[in-house]
C-alpha cells in the first residue's frame, strides 16, 4: 500500500538531516559535512546541506540531480502502528493521498 502526500519544509528537513545518505560511485555515503555534497554536486550550485534541502523542496532546476545523489529513504514502521491498512485514507484507513496529513505520519517513522 503506498500513501502520498506534500511534505512541508521541516519534515524535509528532519528527513535529509536524520536519514540522508549520498550516492556517490553507486555506495551508500553518509552525509557528515558539506564535502561530499560539494564534491558531487558543487558545479551544479549545491554546495551544503541548505542548498540540497531547498532544492529538494522546491524541485528547482537541479532537483534531478539533487533526487540521484539522495539515496533513497530507508523509514521505520509507525510508532503506534497502522490501524486499517486496507482501506484509502478518506475510508479511515491508511493509503492513497493524505495531503498535509503526511507530516505527523513521516514524524512517526523518521
Amino acid at each position: 500500500y503506498v500513501t502520498y502526500g506534500p511534505p512541508n519544509l521541516k519534515t524535509v528537513r528532519e528527513l535529509i538531516y536524520k536519514r540522508g545518505f549520498a550516492n556517490v560511485n553507486k555506495q551508500r555515503i553518509p552525509i557528515t559535512d558539506n564535502k561530499v555534497i560539494a564534491d558531487a554536486l558543487g558545479d551544479k550550485g549545491i554546495v551544503c546541506m541548505e542548498d540540497l534541502i531547498h532544492e529538494i523542496y522546491t524541485a528547482g532546476p537541479n532537483f534531478r540531480e539533487a533526487n540521484r545523489f539522495l539515496w533513497p529513504f530507508k523509514l521505520s514502521s509507525a510508532k503506534g502502528g497502522l490501524p486499517k491498512k486496507r482501506y484509502h485514507f478518506v475510508e479511515g484507513g491508511q493509503y492513497g493521498d493524505r495531503e498535509e496529513l503526511i507530516n505527523p505520519l513521516v514524524r512517526r517513522m523518521n
